[in-house]
């Protein structure tokens, strides 16, 4: 048929190489909406930039493992909940605005799922989910119901207690001296998610991935002719800035090629694409 196909865009997290900043949710929210689609996707576009493409995301697994759905009439175990969000990196408010939060009010939850347009609120009866509704953040109504909500980890890393191990561990083994020096260390230790994290992401796994381990069976490359210069000129951005990074002795910093791709390294992917 003539239908049209589905269009991603995979956006950028919209920060310089090393910043101590961290997207914004709704970023964080539409790239997890990619990780999680793209695999099982039969049609479709994903536009990304090269610059997005070089940086290193995390492992198709841990996605898999964050998400779930919840279904109209199935039985909720609400703590089983709580700590699930919880560890998927959502954060307990009173009133539910943005992405990645959630709030518990009697037999009424609200939360707002990354990947999701607008929030739900989930009605209980007992431990039964009575019923899903959308809901607006302004005037906090419900609008119509649906049948399943299907919920994505609130960030890129996991914030859970064998992810912080983990995490603990890898920091111990890749940079010396004392770690609890490092204020990033010791947040991350106690489950906080502090500014420019995401420059941490390789200690949370075994290995990080890229966006073209999610990109499915049979699919087709289309490069704009610029990609090799944009590509070489992000890699001299790149090292200038960890460079300026490394002479701050109190704050360790991950090479670049923990992090990103290197040129020949993306070129490399590329050449196994059609």
């Amino acid at each position: 048929g003539g239908g049209t196909l589905p269009l991603l865009t995979f956006p950028d997290l919209e920060m310089l190489p090393y910043d101590r900043l961290s997207p914004h949710p709704d970023i964080t929210s539409r790239r997890l909406e990619v990780m999680a689609r793209l695999p099982a996707m039969r049609k479709g576009i994903i536009l990304a930039s090269v610059q997005t493409v070089m940086q290193r995301v995390p492992p198709q697994h841990y996605v898999d493992q964050h998400a779930f759905n919840l279904t109209t009439g199935e039985q909720l175990d609400r703590e089983g909940l709580r700590l699930r969000l919880e560890q998927s990196g959502y954060h307990s408010v009173s009133q539910v605005m943005e992405h990645g939060e959630y709030a518990f009010r009697g037999s009424i939850i609200d939360l707002f799922p990354m990947g999701a347009v607008t929030p739900y609120r989930i009605d209980l009866f007992d431990n039964e989910v009575e019923s899903l509704r959308l809901f607006d953040p302004e005037s906090q109504r419900t609008t119509h119901q649906v049948e399943a909500i299907h919920l994505l980890p609130a960030r890129e890393f996991p914030l859970s207690e064998a992810g912080i191990r983990h995490f603990r561990h890898a920091w111990r083994t890749t940079f010396e001296g004392d770690p609890q020096q490092s204020t990033l260390y010791r947040d991350i230790s106690q489950g906080l998610a502090p500014a420019g994290i995401e420059y941490y992401l390789p200690l949370f796994f075994d290995h990080c991935a890229t966006l073209f381990d999610y990109l499915p069976e049979g699919h087709l490359l289309i490069c704009d002719e610029q990609i090799e210069q944009r590509a070489d000129h992000f890699w001299e951005e790149i090292r200038e800035r960890y460079q300026d990074q490394s002479f701050d002795t109190r704050r360790a910093v991950l090479p670049p090629e923990a992090l990103f791709l290197k040129t020949d390294e993306l070129f490399g992917q590329m050449k196994r694409s059609p």
